[in-house]
């Protein structure tokens, strides 16, 4: 092929691929870690009749709410939710102010660092840790143990800081959507003061955006100063039927687009997918065990059966990580 033809060729491919991308609502920079799959287009096309103000499925801005689950929908979760390394974590640096935990369950599996034993016994045993370590501390000063524990602490499986273990894929979602006048929040099963600390810098969702579980709260004047104090007993449990309930209390809209990865997230899904007009639900399923882990209806964690078998009649799209994600984590080459 001759230099002249060769330039002519690419300058004209290079158009078409332009062309074809801003046809479809999106730039070639827009959403650039997705595979050009069925999947990045039912995004792209949802987002280009939903914006578009000639379409029948136009949604006014105002309208235009996104909700995302977190763990395991826009950070992973495995082997156990990181909340909960946080809440071992706080277990032992509190047990010598502590010493009735050496010899008390689940507090003594956690400090011998046996985290299998301490979740033995379940949820109870799970909500004695995440009281004792998340309560009877000022917000203030649980928001400095939640940003000091993410500046040191490393993944046990990738050695990568927690923090560091956002789906990138995810990142262009949340930035594509608020690019065409969407507005995102977190809900989640998660702690929502937990969450509040690194939501803004992870994924640019600002702590009044976030919707999650919490403790009940008092305020109170403490040697002159007026604090928020945590409570030791849960206020509002943010998963599954709570869900719908969290993002009516907060938000006050029905969303549009709802993301999540779990039957957790089932019931969220659900309630905004049943709306009138154009709506969207996406599950971020777990296929890829080479660059994370691949795991659904039998989990222990973020179990994905009911969602699984419903997604297809409920019409809400199944991301196969493995098939539609060029990378997982931000700066990852797989």
């Amino acid at each position: 092929m001759k230099i002249a033809s060769f330039i002519h060729f690419r300058y004209l491919l290079s158009a078409l691929l332009l062309l074809f991308f801003t046809a479809s609502g999106a730039s070639a920079k827009d959403l650039a870690s997705w595979e050009n799959t069925a999947s990045k287009q039912a995004i792209v096309d949802f987002v280009k009749k939903t914006t578009k103000k000639s379409s029948p499925d136009f949604v006014p801005e105002a309208e235009r709410i996104a909700v995302f689950d977190n763990d395991g929908t826009l950070w992973a979760e495995q082997p156990i939710y990181f909340q909960a390394a946080f809440a071992f974590d706080r277990i032992k640096q509190m047990a010598p102010q502590h010493p009735e935990w050496n010899t008390t369950e689940p507090y003594a599996s956690v400090i011998k660092g046996d985290i299998k034993g301490a979740l033995a016994g379940g949820m109870p045993a799970l909500s004695k840790i995440i009281m004792a370590s998340h309560g009877n501390i000022s917000s203030d000063d649980f928001s400095a143990a939640v940003s000091n524990w993410l500046a040191t602490a490393k993944h046990p499986t990738t050695g990568l800081p927690y923090n560091k273990m956002i789906y990138q894929p995810m990142l262009e979602l949340l930035q594509y959507l608020r690019k065409n006048g969407y507005k995102t929040f977190i809900v989640s099963g998660g702690g929502i003061d937990f969450m509040r600390v690194f939501a803004q810098d992870a994924y640019g969702i600002p702590p009044e955006q976030v919707v999650g579980s919490s403790l009940q709260a008092k305020y109170s004047v403490v040697n002159g100063v007026p604090t928020i104090t945590k409570a030791p007993d849960l206020g509002f449990y943010d998963d599954k039927e709570g869900k719908p309930v969290g993002i009516y209390q907060h938000i006050g809209r029905r969303p549009v687009f709802a993301a999540g990865n779990s039957d957790g997230d089932y019931q969220m899904l659900e309630w905004t997918t049943a709306g009138t007009g154009a709506r969207f639900g996406l599950i971020v399923h777990h296929t890829d065990a080479e660059r994370e882990w691949a795991y659904d209806r039998n989990s222990h964690i973020g179990e994905l059966n009911k969602g699984l078998t419903d997604a297809p009649t409920k019409g809400w799209l199944l991301v196969d990580m493995k098939k539609d994600w060029k990378v997982i984590y931000p700066a990852s080459k797989k």
